[in-house]
């Protein structure tokens, strides 16, 4: 589910999260973003579940409820707190109780749950505010698990794309820096320490732990270039400027033979929540 500019390095800026306009712009086209995004591997659904006390799940920034659905079908009972009141409406249709609020502002009412997950979102959450909040409505023992796919294109597909996108947007917050790391997963180590370094300055968690789920997945070029407009670099673009980057990486596709095989790793940043007090 990539959220910044395909196969490159997550933005460099310090805190996605201010970025509201685009954290809250994915709605324009729920319908696509369900179709197109990425599920999460069988596998980290069921550790997550596995390693939770309990059935109870937030789900934060649940988007259309891909992750949702996923802990559903695991025997968790979910609710989601989405921003997008569009994607929120979506991921209703599909099963899914859904809150609308950004995290941060949302108010539990009491509740409290065995795990609270964020699936690609809470780089969209402030680090602090968002692990506090997590703190307070998780059971002891419950976990704290958000997670990311990272990815890395093929090189001349993701040179086509960057080039494009730098012509289009050059001076967008989220234009690709040419000296950031060409390794996707060296870009997101940052998010990931972020994610980590809120849950110790809240305290009442364990010492976080990273987990990785390793898979493929082959596109043909209509499948890249329907998700790509789900992307956060893309969603708030005009539409010129977005069919100048979907030729451009329509045009990169063709040329290896119109198909190609994504590696992807999903990364969790997870906690247990302590018996200690947390934060008020």
């Amino acid at each position: 589910m990539p959220t910044q500019p395909a196969g490159q390095a997550p933005p460099s800026d310090p805190a996605p999260h201010r970025h509201r306009r685009m954290a809250e712009s994915f709605g324009v086209d729920a319908e696509r973003y369900d179709r197109t995004r990425p599920s999460y591997p069988d596998a980290m659904v069921e550790r997550i579940a596995a390693t939770a006390p309990g059935p109870g799940v937030l789900d934060v920034g649940c988007g259309t409820g891909t992750a949702a659905r996923q802990f559903q079908a695991a025997g968790c009972t979910v609710l989601g707190v989405e921003p997008d009141a569009r994607m929120a409406d979506f991921a209703r249709r599909s099963g899914v109780e859904v809150e609308v609020a950004a995290f941060e502002a949302w108010d539990p009412a009491g509740r409290t749950f065995d795990a609270v997950v964020a699936g690609t979102a809470w780089h969209w959450v402030d680090p602090v505010e968002g692990a506090a909040k997590a703190a307070r409505v998780l059971r002891p023992g419950g976990r704290l698990a958000l997670f990311w796919h990272v990815f890395d294109l093929p090189p001349a597909l993701a040179g086509a794309f960057t080039e494009a996108y730098r012509q289009v947007m050059p001076d967008s917050p989220f234009t690709i820096d040419p000296r950031a790391p060409r390794s996707a997963m060296d870009g997101y180590r940052p998010l990931f320490d972020k994610a980590a370094d809120g849950v110790r300055e809240v305290g009442g968690f364990d010492e976080p732990e990273r987990w990785r789920f390793d898979w493929e997945r082959s596109y043909t070029r209509d499948e890249w270039l329907d998700q790509l407009p789900t992307s956060g670099a893309l969603t708030t673009l005009p539409p010129d400027g977005l069919a100048r980057v979907l030729e451009g990486a329509g045009a990169a596709v063709d040329a290896m033979g119109g198909v190609f095989t994504m590696s992807y790793a999903t990364v969790v940043v997870t906690a247990a929540r302590t018996g200690e007090a947390g934060p008020a």
